[in-house]
C-alpha cells in the first residue's frame, strides 16, 4: 500500500514498503490542469525529473526484536562496532517512522480522540525507549553512538507528542490527554538533561537544536540507506544518431553540389550563393533529422538507470530503470483512465508520467532484512510557478445585503499511482492534491483498485 503525505512547502512524500520480491514496476501519473499551460517547451521531461523527483531506498523489517538482540550482544562484547551501529540505526529509524505515521493518523482524522487512543501511543513510546535503554554499551565508541541515537529519539518523541497537544481537537478528554502527553515530554526532557546530551546554548536556541537533530537523523539513516548511482542511458545511441544524420544529409548535399556545378559551371558569384544556401539547408535539416531519429529510436525506452549498493559492504543489490514523459489522456491505459474518470475537463489536462522498474536481489540484503522501503519526494514547486498570484472576490446575498469575500486561488492536481509486483498483483490508487501558489493545502485519497 502506497501512502502520500504532504511535507514542507510543495513537496509530496510518496512511500511504501516493498515485500521480498525480485521485480516491481511503479507508475506515477500527475494530472495538471490545462489552464496552467504546462508542456514540454516550458518544463522539459529531463528538467522535471532532475528537479522534482528524488528517491531514497532503505532497509525495512517487521522483526523489531533483532536490533535489540544485537544490542545485548554488543553490550557483552560479542558484536562488532559496525554491526552494532547498523542494528541500532535500524531500530531507531523504524521507531521514528512508526511514530511519524501513528501521530499523523491521529491528526488526519478531524474528530475527537479518546484518552485511551492517545494513552496507547504514549505507553508504546515509553516502552520502546525503555527497551532501547536497557542495554547501554560500555565501549566508548559504541557509547557515543548510542548517546547520539538516544538523544535524537528522546527529542523526536517529545516533538511529535507536543504536536499532538497543539493540533488535536479540543474535546472532553483534551485536558486529560494534554496532561498525559506533558508528563511523557517532561520525562524525556529530564532524561536528556540528566545525561548532558545537549549544551545549555543549544537548548536555549531552537534553530541550533533543530539543526543538530537534523544531523543526528542523517547519522541514523546513513547505515540503513542504500547508496545510489544514477547514469543517463542512450549516450552512445545519441552519438550514432548524430553521425548517421550528418552522413545522410551530406549525401544529398554532395549530390546537390555536383548538380549545381554541372549547371553553373566554374566558380562564380551565383555558384557561391547556391553553395551557401545548400550548406545553410544542411545545418537546418541535419538538426531536424537528428531530433526525429532520436525520438524514434528512444521512444518507449528508459532514460536513466540506477544501481543500488549496500552502504556497509558496497555490494550491488539492485538495479532500477526510469522513464519520464508527457502523455495524452487518450494514450493512457484503460485502467488508468477509468480511475481518473474521463470528463470534459480531462481533455485539457497535461499528464506527466513517471515510470520505474526495479529488480532487487533479496539474498544479498543484510541478515534478517528481506524488505525495503522506498520514499519518493515529489516537489511540485516547478508547477506552482505557472500559477497566478493573488485572490478573487466572491459575492454573496445574505439577509438582503451583498457581502464580499476574498478567496485564494487554488488548483486541483490528481495523482494516480500504479504498482505491479512480479507482473501479478496490481494496485492502483488516486489522490486529489489541492494546492495554491504558496503551499499544498490538502491531500484527499479517492479510491483504491487491487487486482491480479
Amino acid at each position: 500500500m502506497i501512502t502520500v503525505e504532504k511535507k514542507d512547502g510543495h513537496k509530496l512524500k510518496i512511500s511504501h514498503v516493498i515485500p521480498e520480491t525480485t521485480n516491481r514496476q511503479l507508475d506515477l501519473f500527475i494530472f495538471v490542469p490545462g489552464e496552467l499551460g504546462l508542456n514540454s517547451n516550458i518544463i522539459a521531461e529531463d528538467e522535471f525529473f532532475h528537479n522534482a523527483i528524488q528517491g531514497k531506498r532503505t532497509y525495512y523489517s517487521d522483526v523489531n526484536h533483532l536490533p535489540l538482540v544485537h544490542s545485548r550482544l554488543a553490550s557483552r562484547g560479542k558484536l562488532s562496532t559496525e554491526q552494532y551501529r547498523l542494528s541500532l540505526s535500524l531500530y531507531a529509524y523504524q521507531y521514528a517512522l512508526a511514530l511519524e505515521k501513528t501521530t499523523q493518523q491521529l491528526l488526519d482524522v478531524k474528530e475527537e480522540r479518546s484518552r485511551e487512543e492517545v494513552e496507547e501511543v504514549a505507553q508504546l513510546t515509553m516502552r520502546i525507549l525503555k527497551r532501547l535503554r536497557r542495554n547501554i554499551p560500555t565501549d566508548k565508541k559504541l557509547l557515543k553512538y548510542y548517546e547520539n541515537v538516544d538523544n535524537y529519539l528522546s527529542w523526536f518523541t517529545e516533538q511529535r507528542l507536543l504536536e499532538l497537544v497543539a493540533h488535536l481537537p479540543r474535546g472532553n478528554d483534551y485536558s486529560e490527554i494534554k496532561s498525559l502527553l506533558f508528563e511523557v515530554c517532561e520525562k524525556e526532557s529530564e532524561h536528556r538533561s540528566k545525561h548532558n546530551y545537549n549544551s545549555s546554548k543549544a537548548m536555549e536556541d531552537p534553530t541550533r537544536m533543530s539543526n543538530k537533530m537534523r544531523l543526528l537523523r542523517r547519522l541514523i539513516e546513513y547505515p540503513v540507506t542504500m547508496k545510489e548511482k544514477t547514469s543517463e542511458l542512450g549516450q552512445n545511441t545519441r552519438k550514432i544518431v548524430t553521425g548517421f544524420a550528418a552522413g545522410f544529409v551530406m549525401i544529398f548535399v554532395t549530390l546537390m553540389l555536383i548538380k549545381a556545378r554541372g549547371v553553373l559551371g566554374d566558380i562564380t558569384a551565383s555558384f557561391i550563393l547556391v553553395l551557401s544556401v545548400i550548406y545553410a539547408a544542411r545545418e537546418v535539416f541535419k538538426d531536424d533529422l537528428k531530433t526525429i531519429l532520436w525520438r524514434w529510436v528512444r521512444k518507449g525506452k528508459p532514460k536513466w538507470r540506477k544501481q543500488f549498493f549496500d552502504v556497509n559492504s558496497n555490494q550491488l543489490i539492485g538495479r532500477q530503470l526510469e522513464w519520464m514523459e508527457y502523455c495524452a489522456f487518450k494514450a493512457l491505459d484503460k485502467e488508468i483512465r477509468k480511475v481518473r474518470k474521463h470528463k470534459v475537463s480531462q481533455h485539457e489536462e497535461t499528464v506527466l508520467h513517471y515510470k520505474s522498474t526495479t529488480r532487487m536481489s533479496p539474498t544479498k540484503f543484510l541478515t534478517g532484512y528481506e524488505q525495503t522501503r522506498e520514499s519518493i519526494m515529489l516537489d511540485l514547486r516547478t508547477i506552482t510557478r505557472l500559477m497566478e498570484k493573488g485572490s478573487q472576490k466572491i459575492y454573496q446575498l445574505k439577509d438582503g445585503q451583498v457581502s464580499k469575500e476574498s478567496v485564494e486561488k487554488r488548483h486541483l492536481i490528481n495523482l494516480v499511482t500504479r504498482e505491479k509486483v512480479d507482473d501479478k498483483t496490481i494496485s492502483i490508487q488516486r489522490w486529489k492534491v489541492i494546492m495554491n501558489r504558496s503551499k499544498i493545502v490538502d491531500i484527499e485519497p479517492i479510491e483504491t483498485y487491487n487486482g491480479e
